[in-house]
């Protein structure tokens, strides 16, 4: 077995690696940061002012999102809070897509089994399950609609 002497935790980082890396996000260690090395970046370990989260997600150098990596097993459903407090969290000399009294608008919760997502900007915004990361491109596309798709739907 390849990874067989990693925790579970970090198996499942491994795993969400992988996941990112397919989707087209560049990951990053938050010591050698190069926010614009391409559109879309995973760093990990990001400083918050509650704390690192496991990693914090930009697009074309500006912050938009966290990912809060658990262990395989873990019910995703009750990782949502964390996650919403890393999106409100402040962090020093960092450019946002949103202000800093709002949240960063894309969170997921994930293992190495499943990935959960929602976007804090979508009325009533709740997690969902996903079958993989979103694209940067994608992520970019959102970020520039004045509207979520969830909002037109509402209407």
């Amino acid at each position: 077995m390849e990874h067989e002497n990693e925790t579970p935790e970090q198996q499942a980082r491994i795993q969400i690696d992988k996941q990112l890396v397919q989707a087209g996000w560049v990951i990053q260690d938050k010591k050698r940061l190069n926010l614009y090395a391409s559109l879309g970046i995973a760093v990990r370990e990001m400083d918050t002012d509650t704390g690192p989260a496991d990693y914090m997600l930009f697009i074309d150098g500006k912050a938009c999102g966290i990912i809060e990596a658990k262990r395989e097993g873990t019910h995703l459903g009750q990782v949502a809070e964390q996650s919403g407090r890393y999106a409100t969290s402040l962090t020093k000399n960092i450019r946002r897509w949103v202000g800093d009294d709002e949240p960063l608008p894309f969170l997921y919760e994930a293992t190495n089994v499943e990935i959960y997502f929602r976007d804090e900007r979508d009325p009533k915004p709740r997690s969902r399950n996903v079958f993989h990361f979103h694209q940067p491109e994608t992520c970019r596309r959102w970020l520039k609609e004045h509207t979520t798709v969830r909002t037109r739907l509402q209407r």
